[in-house]
């Protein structure tokens, strides 16, 4: 069938309005924060070449319970990379919730477009952000979640004071990652738990993964109102 030139652009503003619907307007700028204290480790490939072996571990199954991810949840994985968590919390959230798949390469993006395009994901969004700005809607999460990509963070405390605004009251941040440095893919515990409260979050547990050499850390967020305004903010020194 040929498409009329009014066919195209109405199917144009559709996809337009579509990719806009869960990205917020730009927050402040990363030149407001300070640099991090420490080596930002380079951003490896998203693919994970063994996720059964992950599965067996048993990650994501800790993951969900220890931060309570149900149906009706909204979740936005930031760093989403190739899907890993996309595609395994989808079915969790459900019909009635949605995944937000947020990263910071177009590349990826297409990728895990193609992925969740063939495995039929209706309630997964992509969304593209930057280092210090996920680009979330104001009071839309329920749970933010970053795995094993803390680490590659060229700009987190701005990441972080951009993102309080898409939580809701209540929500949860669950950091994974590796007890190691962060020139070494990992992030000591110590160092995210300082990088965190410069924001003004609040630790409300860490918890060793069975089966790994990484931990959970979870957080409740502060108020648009009470974080730690950027020129307070004093980066953390790496252990």
């Amino acid at each position: 069938m040929r498409m009329t030139i009014a066919t195209v652009i109405a199917a144009t503003f559709t996809i337009s309005v579509s990719a806009q619907e869960f990205l917020a307007g730009p927050g402040t700028p990363a030149a407001a924060f300070p640099n991090p204290d420490r080596p930002v480790a380079n951003i490896v490939s998203p693919i994970w070449h063994d996720e059964r072996e992950r599965d067996g571990a048993g990650e994501p199954h800790q993951l969900v319970r220890l931060l309570g991810i149900k149906s009706g949840m909204t979740v936005a994985d930031i760093g989403a990379g190739s899907g890993y968590y996309v595609v395994r919390l989808s079915p969790i959230v459900g019909p009635h919730g949605r995944i937000i798949a947020e990263d910071v390469i177009p590349k990826y993006l297409r990728g895990l477009r193609s992925r969740v395009r063939d495995l039929g994901l209706q309630n997964v969004v992509i969304s593209l952000g930057e280092s210090h700005d996920p680009r979330l809607p104001a009071n839309s999460l329920d749970v933010a979640i970053l795995v094993h990509m803390y680490h590659e963070i060229t700009q987190p405390y701005g990441l972080l004071y951009n993102l309080v605004p898409a939580l809701k009251p209540g929500a949860r941040v669950g950091i994974v990652d590796a007890y190691r440095p962060t020139s070494e893919h990992g992030t000591p515990p110590g160092l995210l738990r300082c990088e965190l409260a410069a924001v003004g979050y609040r630790e409300i547990s860490l918890d060793r993964l069975t089966d790994s050499d990484a931990y959970i850390a979870i957080f409740a967020p502060p108020s648009v109102a009470s974080r730690t305004r950027p020129e307070a903010m004093v980066a953390c020194k790496a252990p």
